[in-house]
C-alpha cells in the first residue's frame, strides 16, 4: 500500500491563496443547486418573478442567487431563501 505524499488539496489551495475563493464558491453551488430544486418544484405554477416575489427579492436578484459564480449574498437574503425552501439557516464557525 502506497502512502500518499505531499500536501492536501486544501493546503495547495491556501498556499495558492485560493482556499476561501473556491469554498465560497462551492457553498453557493449548494445553495443554488437547492433554491433551483425548489423553483422546479413550484415553477409549473409559478412564474420566476412570481418566486421572486415569494422570496422577498427582486427577478434579477434571483438571477443572481442561481449563479453560482456570484458569490455575492447577503445573510438577510439567504433567510429568505431558507425560509422559501421550508428550511432554517444554520450558519457556524468550525
Amino acid at each position: 500500500m502506497t502512502k500518499h505524499k505531499g500536501s492536501t488539496l486544501d493546503s495547495f489551495l491556501e498556499e495558492e491563496g485560493l482556499l476561501e475563493e473556491v469554498e465560497a464558491v462551492a457553498i453557493k453551488r449548494v445553495i443554488a443547486f437547492e433554491l433551483e430544486k425548489k423553483i422546479k418544484k413550484t415553477r409549473p405554477r409559478l412564474s420566476k418573478t412570481q418566486i421572486a416575489e415569494k422570496i422577498g427579492t427582486s427577478r434579477s436578484a434571483l438571477d443572481r442567487l442561481l449563479d453560482t459564480h456570484n458569490t455575492s449574498v447577503t445573510l438577510n437574503t439567504l433567510v429568505k431563501v431558507a425560509h422559501f425552501m421550508g428550511k432554517k439557516l444554520r450558519v457556524s464557525f468550525v
